[in-house]
Order: C-alpha cells, then structure tokens, then sequence
C-alpha cells in the first residue's frame, strides 16, 4: 500500500515508518522541514519526503493524490499558544479538506484516552480532533492511549530523572492518580496492524497496558527495575503551578511541558475494554517489561526517536530549520579560532560526540554553571543531554543547543542555542584545508544583549580555547607522549 504518514519526524511517527517499510509498504512523510528528514529515507527507493505545513493550506497540494491510507499523528504536548486548541483545530480541518480529494481508504488516528468528565486541555484537544475527522469519504480509525512507556518518551525520561536522582521524594498528591501504561512497541503494533483491516474501520478504541497502577507505583517499579530504592512521602499542599517547578527543577523537562504533564496526570486515564487485542492480536506487555525493554535499546545506544528532539521542547527556534543555517554576519559579535588538524577523522569524531555525557571537552564546571543559571531563570538547562552519544542530525537537541546543520561528508556542524539570552547564539565547528575552524556568534538583543557578551567575554577566551584544543588533540599521539615522559 501506498501510506502517508503526519508527524513523521515526532515520537511516533518516527519509529512507525520502519514498521510500514518492513510490512512491504510506500511511505509518504509529510515534514514541515526538509532538513529534520531521517538522512536514511533518501537511500529508500519506498520513502519519499514531502514538505508541507498543515497550518497552511497552499502548502498541501504537493501531497500526491494517489494514497491508500493516512496516519495523523499531529499534536503537542508543550505548545505554548493561548491559542492551542484552535490550532490543532485548524491542522485537522485542513487536512481533512485535503485528505478527502485523494484516494484514501483509510485515516488512522492517534488520540488520548477521554473517558473522563474533567480533561485537560491537550485531552479536550485531541477529543476534538476526533469529530473533525469523521468522514463519509474514507473510514477512520482511532486508537486512544494513555502513558506511553519506551525510550525517549517524555514520561518515560521523566520517571528516569526523578527515580535516578531523588532516594527520598516529597512529591504532589497527583502521584495517587491511576494509569494503564501502555509499552511504546505495543502502540506501534495496533497503528501497523490496523492499516488495511476493515474490521477496525470506522471504529475508536482505547488501549492500554494491562495493568491499572498509579503514578506512585511506576516511580517505585521503576526503581526496583534498576535495583534502586527509594521513598515516597505524598502531599496534599502542592498546588499545580508548584508540581510544575518541582518536575521542571528537577528533571530535564522545560516548564512549558512540566505544566502541560501536571495538568494531564490529574486527570484519571483508564481505558474502555475492547476485543481490540483480538483482533489485531496484540497482548501487551507489563510496565515493568516495558522499562526493561527501554534500558536495553538505551545500552545498545538504538534510542529511534526522544521527546527531547522535538522542536516545541524549548519554544526557542519555531518548526523550521532552514531559517536558521545562515549565519548572520552583521550587527554581530564573534569569536573565532582556528587549529591545524593531525587527524581529522578522529576530530570529526569527537565534535558529533560532544554535549551529553561526553561534556564539552574543556570548562565543564562553567557549562553547568551556565545550565544552573538557565534553569534558574525559566531555559532548559544542560539536561536535556543529547539522544545518540555518537551521532547528530538536524533537529537533534544537544544540552542547550539545537543541531541545525549537521554532515560529516561536508565536516560541518552548526548549533543554535535554545538557552536564555538577551539576543541569538549560534556555535559552527568546520574543517576546511586541514583547519578546524571554530566560530561562536552571538547577535545581541539591545543593550542588555551588548552588556552580555562583554561579561562571558573573559570566560569565553579560555572556554572556546580549551575547547578546540582539546578537538584537534590526537588520542594516540597524547598516550604517546605520556608514555615517553614515564
């Protein structure tokens, strides 16, 4: 079959293509941004990218009329607009108007379980968005999940960052709420198996892990999974605007979606029971079968797709790349450093591993200090890591950067920071005649921007020195030398 996929670069979508490759289908990817396309779709002779931007109608007709079958995998979980509902509105209406002139068959939609009489918004949202979807022209399919547990999720990091870090937890009376967790590998089975089969069409059903838990029990099955133990104390005086600090201090969530995740987890998310599993023959795993199954992709460093990489994590860059790759070059202050290269493939290297667990080479207790100070005044923080420890691509965050341009064939990587600042932030590492040039831009936001530079300047003399330094260093001539001074 020939099958469009939304929201191909998200959580989901990223991880369901393999799935539709591998059963023998065509997959269309609709992507706002060319440049945030899996690199290894243009080696597939089944994938094809099409950019496109469901806010904006005039940009759909590159979308082929020929489909079988559509999956809307549209919505957000930190959109920041006072406008949010009305957006995704707008996003399913305009692909319903669009989707109706093809020749699909068949919408599948992924919702939220609704089954409550209080929702918060992003659950009102996408209950929305399943009426507008409704059509006489092809049969529609929904798929409601709750908590969805797998590498990269956003409550699956989350649960990491708290169970990791805090032995003793003062935590909301919101961890009392009750969830079915719903493993990342058993969403994908019912969205691929679902494709093509009448006899879900035109049908909704909620699924859900196979247990009823609270959100207190995934903290403590989590630990006990990695043979940690730890306590809980519960209380009642947490307001939602303080449960949303506390997430946002203490893990490397931003606050805009700390917010959105308070407001969701007191809400009840039990599923309606169905023969969805029979049909589809789908017996989903436990919650704690789910988490073992995340640690053993994140040991194999085979982590598909990250909340983190989203690019509504920080509300910093929009949805598009592309308007960042050109550097300015007036009204801007630089820094620019250059070393001779000994062995540029091992310089490569270790510029596409740096941030994360690798660090920054040089200066490490002043890049945390810096996350510290961001943290304090509302950014993200060096915590969000990075998702690969050895590879990047363009839409990847990394610490407080967002990856905008990233090829080794051109020996080129470019950053945009995603931190609080009074003004722009780009950090471009390229290697050119055997040069590693490294240039740090910042383009200033009034005075304030201006007072800034001249203050990290001192600091930024041996950072970035450090830094390159340390990237142009051969490993093997180092132990070398080491080894000849004993």
């Amino acid at each position: 079959m020939k099958i469009l996929v939304t929201g191909a670069t998200g959580y989901i979508g990223k991880r369901l293509i393999p799935f539709l490759l591998n059963q023998g289908h065509t997959v269309i990817c609709v992507v706002r941004d060319r440049l945030r396309a899996d690199k290894s779709y243009t080696e597939d002779e089944n994938v094809y990218v099409i950019e496109a931007d469901f806010l904006k109608p005039e940009t759909l007709k590159n979308i082929p009329k020929s489909i079988d079958a559509a999956y809307y995998l549209i919505h957000s979980m930190s959109n920041s607009s006072k406008n949010f509902e009305s957006l995704e509105e707008r996003c399913a209406v305009n692909f319903k108007k669009y989707i109706e002139t093809t020749d699909v068959n068949q919408v599948i939609y992924l919702s939220g379980i609704t089954n409550e009489d209080k929702l918060s918004k992003h659950l009102r949202s996408r209950k929305n968005v399943e009426g507008i979807l409704v059509s006489e022209q092809y049969a529609l399919t929904i798929f409601k999940a709750g908590i969805i547990v797998g590498s990269g999720s956003s409550s699956f990091e989350i649960i990491r960052d708290l169970v990791e870090k805090l032995p003793f937890m003062i935590a909301p009376k919101w961890l009392n709420t009750k969830t079915q967790p719903l493993a990342v590998r058993d969403v994908l089975a019912f969205l691929s198996r679902a494709v093509g089969n009448e006899a879900v069409y035109n049908k909704s059903f909620d699924v859900f892990g196979p247990e009823t838990i609270t959100y207190r029990e995934m903290l403590l099955q989590f630990a006990e999974v990695r043979g940690l133990k730890r306590y809980i104390l519960t209380v009642p005086v947490m307001t939602p605007k303080l449960s949303s600090y506390w997430l946002y201090f203490v893990t490397s969530t931003s606050y805009k979606l700390a917010t959105s995740l308070v407001a969701s987890m007191g809400v009840q998310i039990i599923g309606k029971s169905s023969d969805i599993n029979q049909i589809l023959d789908v017996t989903p795993i436990t919650y704690k079968e789910a988490v073992s199954l995340a640690f053993e992709k994140i040991e194999q460093n085979s982590i598909v797709s990250s909340w983190k990489d989203s690019m509504i994590s920080s509300g910093r860059l929009g949805k598009q790349l592309h308007k960042y790759v050109n550097v300015p070059k007036f009204g801007c202050f630089k820094d620019y450093k250059e070393r001779y290269i000994v062995d540029t493939n091992e310089t490569i290297e270790k510029i596409w591993s740096i941030g994360g667990k690798n660090g920054w080479y040089y200066g490490t207790i002043l890049w945390r200090v810096r996350g510290y100070i961001d943290k304090l005044f509302g950014g993200i923080g060096l915590r969000r890591g990075r998702t690969s420890p050895t590879e990047l691509d363009a839409g990847d965050a990394l610490d407080f950067w967002r990856v905008i341009f990233a090829d080794k064939n051109k020996k080129k990587l470019l950053l945009y920071a995603e931190m609080r600042l009074p003004g722009e932030a780009w950090l471009e590492f390229k290697i050119e005649d055997h040069k590693l040039k490294q240039t740090a831009t910042f383009r200033p936001r009034g005075l304030w921007g201006r007072i800034y530079w001249y203050s990290v300047l001192p600091f930024h003399g041996f950072i970035f020195s450090g830094m390159i330094n340390k990237l142009v260093e051969v490993e093997s001539q180092k132990a070398t030398l080491t080894t000849e001074n004993l």
